[in-house]
């Protein structure tokens, strides 16, 4: 039997197809389709069904990671919509934290609330801070405030009343009759997005998921037929944003929980990969076609937050800790009005795409400067499905950047590379340096199309001295998608004192809770032997603004002193200081329902002889100052293992290419990975 996990990137929508019984991988790519990713989906599993021979009654098991509802809230595609709000919570979305996005640049500016203020719209009611009725819910204010939005033919709605996250009454109660006044509109309720307190993050969650939630249905609904026509029995899972698989239904209702699916598979991937390799310490570093998205991995474990920004929206759920720039294998070259090189944020993406693939790109594009600096195939790309006009590229660097600079062609190129590389290192620290961690400790574990590409300049401009680059790495996001389980996150506000009065209530929400993801768990007919439950406590000193996670015991159990205690060791190693005598507060549970899925077999590899029979090619390639160099070119699934092999060097492969500089060496293992590591 198949597994097929597949993800669809800006510019390449990935396949990984695991044969359970031969314990083999298999791996391919296809063109994205912006303009409907369902298509570039349910064309790819055809090509893959005909290409690897396998009949569709064969495939036991698809999922899917995706950047729509991340696209969606970026490129502002939502649908119109409205929000009912408590009386005087009106502008809640648009006076956020009244902090500007950058303390010193008066160009940026928040972005404007995705819900314009003639459709946010309030009624009367009001619950205090224990969940208790100070004002009942006036129907008559709901049904002025439906027939507002009936008028504005809004086709999502979102509801955020006062402290409903301790009491959902109100909410559920408006929900009912906004199904019933206005048939048809998605609804969101934030009792059921984010029953969690702090009103600003908890209002932009749901309007989010709001906003979002048609397109995202439709899609899911077109890729959900499509796939069925193409003769698969299963429907798919989908990857959220803390690296699990929700089914559709799910996905359906709370689609805000996907907004980084695709980049948290590919840390899942990484972290398990580092772990077989016995490498717990990690950046990852994956560049795709439009952005470079880096993340920590200590211990073998991803570093998870709670809140980010997603297009400056806050999005207040649980989520893998990634860092993402606009910097990609597509990102647009340009000098501007001051006579500097910029690279990014913008993207040729899969259409037009880089000027080199002939699909009607004009800017050059990173892609372009490694083709003409020919570390990437000058001829064709994917193993000679991809078509390269290394002339085309050429000549849009000397018009666009080499020109205007009056610089040689090769000098442009390599500068845009040198600025990317620089960006690229400023993301890398943000989430290790920067937060306490030494770089030269940790390997870059390189993936994604042109994370390899990149990877050697990167290491060295981080002082990291080793990379790993997975095998296939063009395709690790899919990998990942089947190497995650089936999970999902339930929270509760509670903000209570840690004492021995409220001990007893603490661990009664925890049990509650546990429950609640059993009963899900059960729902989606996992097996009683594979269901987990993860357990986790924010807390605070009594006073602070900030929280720190503390993990319980797999059944919630354990003494309030044995909490107490590890919540002092967590603050000391995260600042470096303790206050024992003063009191801590539990601000939010937390549990975490995971149904273990399959493991996946490790690759069975077929490795070369010699490092002679797996040379492909030689060709002058640009090393920066060390300029022009004759470089050997490898077909990675040629290489033997454990045999060194000194730089420069190319390795290329169907998904990605590495870069071997001449100061570094690398080596195959015997798990399919090639570590680098830079000559002191």
């Amino acid at each position: 039997m198949y597994r097929i996990g597949l993800d669809v990137g800006g510019t390449f929508t990935d396949f990984v197809v695991s044969d359970r019984d031969a314990g083999t991988l298999r791996f391919f790519k296809t063109p994205s389709t912006p303009s409907d990713p369902s298509e570039a989906i349910v064309e790819g599993i055809r090509q893959v069904l005909d290409l690897f021979s396998i009949a569709p009654h064969e495939v036991e098991y698809v999922g899917h990671g995706t950047t729509v509802a991340t696209n969606m809230i970026i490129e502002r595609r939502g649908v119109k919509t409205g929000l009912l709000t408590t009386q005087g919570f009106r502008d809640v979305l648009a006076i956020g934290r009244q902090t500007r996005p950058d303390l010193f640049d008066y160009s940026v500016v928040k972005p404007e609330p995705l819900i314009r203020r003639v459709h946010r719209l309030v009624v009367d009611e009001r619950l205090d801070a224990q969940g208790q009725v100070l004002t009942p819910l006036d129907t008559d204010s709901v049904d002025a405030a439906l027939d507002e939005l009936a008028r504005a033919k809004v086709e999502a709605v979102a509801i955020c009343f006062l402290h409903s996250y301790r009491n959902p009454s109100h909410e559920q109660l408006v929900r009912d009759k906004v199904a019933a006044r206005l048939p048809g509109v998605f609804v969101s309720i934030s009792s059921e997005v984010l029953p969690e307190f702090r009103e600003f993050e908890r209002m932009s969650t749901t309007a989010l998921n709001a906003y979002v939630g048609p397109k995202m249905k439709a899609y899911l609904d077109r890729l959900r037929t499509n796939i069925a026509a193409s003769g698969l029995k299963v429907e798919p899972l989908t990857v959220h944003s803390n690296g699990g698989l929700l089914p559709m239904k799910t996905v359906e209702q709370l689609p805000v929980l996907t907004c980084l699916s695709g980049p948290a598979a590919g840390v899942v991937g990484a972290a398990s990969i580092g772990r077989a390799a016995d490498i717990l310490d990690l950046v990852t570093f994956d560049v795709g076609g439009t952005s470079t998205d880096v993340s920590l991995i200590t211990g073998g474990r991803p570093k998870f937050t709670s809140e980010r920004l997603v297009a400056g929206f806050p999005v207040k759920l649980p989520m893998i800790d990634i860092h993402v720039i606009g910097a990609g294998g597509g990102s647009i070259a340009a000098v501007d009005d001051a006579s500097a090189l910029k690279i990014g944020p913008r993207s040729a993406g899969a259409v037009p795409g880089p000027v080199a693939f002939g699909k009607g790109g004009t800017e050059a594009t990173l892609t372009d400067a490694n083709i003409v600096l020919r570390r990437l195939n000058p001829t064709a790309l994917l193993e000679g499905r991809l078509k390269v006009d290394h002339d085309a590229a050429r000549k849009a660097i000397h018009d666009q950047i080499a020109g205007p600079l009056g610089i040689s062609v090769d000098a442009a190129a390599y500068g845009m590379l040198r600025i990317a590389t620089a960006n690229m290192s400023r993301a890398i620290r943000a989430v290790s340096s920067e937060h306490g961690y030494d770089l030269a400790k940790l390997t870059l574990f390189a993936f994604g199309g042109a994370g390899p590409l990149f990877a050697s300049d990167v290491a060295v401009e981080c002082g990291m001295p080793q990379i790993l680059v997975p095998q296939e790495p063009g395709t690790l996001c899919a990998r990942g998608v089947l190497l995650s389980d089936v999970s999902r996150d339930f929270v509760r506000t509670t903000l209570f004192t840690a004492d021995d009065l409220s001990w007893p209530r603490i661990s009664a929400c925890v049990s509650t809770m546990a429950q609640e993801g059993r009963d899900w768990l059960a729902f989606e007919q996992i097996p009683p032997s594979d269901r987990l439950i993860n357990i986790t406590l924010d807390a605070r000193y009594l006073g602070q603004n900030h929280n720190l996670r503390v993990t319980l015991p797999g059944d919630g159990s354990g003494s309030l002193s044995l909490f107490v205690d590890a919540f002092h060791e967590t603050h000391r190693r995260e600042f470096g200081y303790e206050l024992p005598e003063h009191p801590v507060e539990v601000v939010n549970c937390r549990v975490q329902a995971v149904g273990r899925l399959p493991d996946l077999p490790n690759p069975t590899l077929s490795p070369g002889i010699s490092l002679a029979a797996a040379m492909v090619d030689e060709r002058d390639v640009y090393f920066g100052q060390a300029g022009w160099r004759p470089t050997t070119v490898y077909h990675r699934a040629l290489l033997p293992l454990g045999t060194p092999l000194i730089g420069p060097a190319i390795i290329d492969e169907m998904s990605s290419t590495i870069v071997l500089r001449p100061d570094q060496t690398g080596i195959a293992d015997s798990a399919g990975n090639f570590i680098i590591k830079t000559l002191a």
